[in-house]
């Protein structure tokens, strides 16, 4: 126990070393007059190898030989000196032979005026220069207290550890641990099970931990958190300043605060200017709205409410509803938060450039968007394409607007174009200067063109062949569509309308001016969420059936060779004829697969 104290005191006064201080001051009731008979050595000036205990003061001074041992039994303001170490206690055994002294109540050791232990028992080993403190360890200095059960320290090294709990403080800080290792040299402490480090605005919990009493930096190992008052800290290891409150963490870094959750490989934050960094797999979550971002690099303004992703083609995915998730990918995303008590700032999400969309049947690109969360707005622009299972809606800009996670409307400005694909792989046509869908359940059901609309739509006998092309001219137009299908075109007002025979057909008059068919620039999910966001789960049963079956499949093919070689060798003139009738289809597999490309 009495160790334990020794390393407490060594703890606390251990960043002073190296600094000139006041000399610390003997305890109440100490003689002074030793002192000035026996002066101190030169501070610093460490005991000579093989130099004796010297005893200074004692009230009382009994001698004797106990197990062939010389000891003297001390009562009554002792003190001892070895070179730079003096011990102070109420009672002592001195162990002349072995240079050994055990101290009893009120002991306190001092080294070079910079360290101080004190403890209620101690015992000191003059040939190695140890010291073991217990009961009620204290080690202090003008900064910092330590406080502990017990506490051993070494004079040469000058390093002291405890095993039991220990509670250090300073004027901002306090820590605890259930072990600790302190090194004089280097000034850093290490923590270990159940650290707890608490400062005015934060705390934080792990196992491990290394503490720099000169620069306050922290050091953390293993899983690690921080709770502070602008939101808790995550991560397996890393650095905290707790004077700049600035953290460096690594591993599944992550910051979570009411509204946003940022995470990366790793994470650099700052508590005081709210600023953080982030690289390698990173990760923002919206809160409020299910929004999620990823990237490979992030920059996170708090204060601002503003987070930057960049590198590796960040994704966005969980707009609106979890059940139909959309997805959008673009080279810089920037999310802007509403602050609280701002009513001018707007919750924004941008994207640019090369934006990516993807959404169960609607699918859509364009070089930067707009997604105001707040009412579900996004604004596409600069050669904005929109595809909706077999329609593809082009325009100069556009908007989506939704309603409760899912479509209502999309909104196309100036140069509107829309193009869909019927049973026959003609393109039924339609342009205006603007343009307006409405969906119901994420499926376009009407389209009005307004403003100079302009229509070619195909007419077809059962699906199965084209009677003719009907071309309508019209200020307004309405078209109405049946499970994503073009079924019906309503001319509103000033029709000029005619009707076209297949055999009058010419190439010219099969094309709006400015059509455009960009259905190799559709983009698929891959596309968009690439391979390192893609988070459709892995199949592994597919692997589990392969070892099962192969046994299986290994002993039966033995047995079938030897039946099926014999019998076929009879009928064969007969399997050479071709087969004909009905049942032709069923012989002749190979011929369905190629039909489709014999009719491209």
């Amino acid at each position: 126990m009495s160790l334990f104290r020794f390393l407490v005191l060594l703890f606390v006064l251990g960043p002073l070393l190296g600094r000139g201080q006041n000399p610390i001051a003997p305890r109440p009731g100490a003689p002074k007059a030793p002192a000035a008979a026996t002066p101190r050595p030169a501070r610093g000036a460490p005991a000579a190898k093989g130099e004796p205990i010297k005893l200074l003061t004692s009230g009382q001074l009994l001698a004797g030989v106990f197990n062939n041992l010389r000891i003297r039994k001390l009562l009554g303001n002792v003190s001892f000196q070895q070179g730079d170490v003096f011990l102070y206690c109420d009672s002592a055994y001195q162990y002349i032979d072995n240079s050994q002294v055990e101290a009893f109540s009120n002991v306190r050791i001092v080294q070079s005026d910079t360290m101080t232990i004190t403890g209620d028992h101690g015992f000191y080993d003059g040939t190695k220069r140890t010291a073991r403190m217990t009961g009620n360890v204290v080690m202090r200095d003008t900064r910092m207290t330590l406080t502990a059960p017990s506490l051993e320290y070494d004079m040469n090294r000058k390093t002291a550890y405890y095993t039991e709990t220990g509670h250090l403080t300073d004027p901002q800080n306090t820590l605890d641990s259930q072990q600790g290792f302190y090194d004089r040299n280097s000034k850093v402490f290490v923590f270990i099970r159940n650290v707890h480090l608490v400062t005015p605005d934060s705390e934080l919990n792990n196992d491990t931990l290394h503490y720099n009493t000169v620069s306050k930096i922290a050091t953390v190992y293993g899983p690690t958190r921080i709770k502070g008052k602008q939101g808790n800290l995550y991560a397996e290891g890393g650095t905290y300043n707790t004077i700049t409150r600035q953290s460096d963490f690594k591993k599944n870094a992550k910051i979570d605060t009411p509204n946003y959750l940022l995470s990366g490989d790793r994470l650099v934050y700052n508590e005081t200017t709210l600023y953080g960094v982030a690289d390698g797999h990173v990760s923002l979550t919206s809160k409020k709205d299910n929004l999620v971002l990823h990237g490979d690099h992030g920059k996170y303004w708090r204060g601002l409410g503003r987070t930057k992703l960049f590198g590796g083609r960040p994704v966005v995915r969980n707009i609106g509803s979890q059940k139909d998730t959309l997805y959008m990918a673009a080279d810089t995303l920037i999310s802007v938060e509403a602050r609280p008590g701002q009513t001018t700032t707007r919750t924004v999400l941008y994207a640019f450039p090369k934006v990516q969309i993807f959404r169960g049947n609607l699918q859509g690109i364009c070089d930067s968007l707009t997604y105001d969360r707040q009412d579900s707005i996004i604004y596409l622009n600069q050669d904005p394409v929109l595809w909706q299972a077999k329609n593809q809606l082009t325009a100069d800009s556009m908007e989506i607007r939704s309603k409760r996670g899912k479509v209502d409307e999309m909104r196309l400005y100036a140069n509107a174009f829309a193009v869909s694909q019927d049973t026959l792989l003609n393109f039924n046509q339609t342009k205006g200067r603007n343009m307006i869908s409405y969906f119901r359940d994420n499926k376009i059901r009407r389209v009005d063109v307004l403003g100079n609309a302009e229509s070619i739509f195909y007419a077809l006998d059962g699906d199965t062949a084209t009677t003719g092309m009907n071309r309508v001219l019209s200020a307004n137009m309405r078209l109405l569509f049946l499970e994503s299908k073009l079924n019906k075109i309503s001319v509103l007002s000033n029709p000029e309308a005619k009707f076209i025979p297949p055999h009058e057909l010419k190439p010219d008059d099969e094309r709006l001016k400015n059509f455009r068919w960009r259905a190799k620039e559709r983009p698929t999910r891959r596309q968009v969420l690439g391979k390192q966001f893609d988070d459709r789960p892995k199949k592994r049963k597919a692997v589990k059936k392969k070892t099962k079956t192969v046994p299986r499949k290994a002993t039966k093919a033995k047995p079938t060779p030897k039946k099926s070689s014999a019998k076929p060798t009879k009928p064969s003139p007969k399997a050479a004829a071709p087969a004909t009738g009905p049942a032709a289809s069923v012989l002749a597999p190979k011929a369905a697969t190629k039909a489709p490309a014999a009719r491209r």
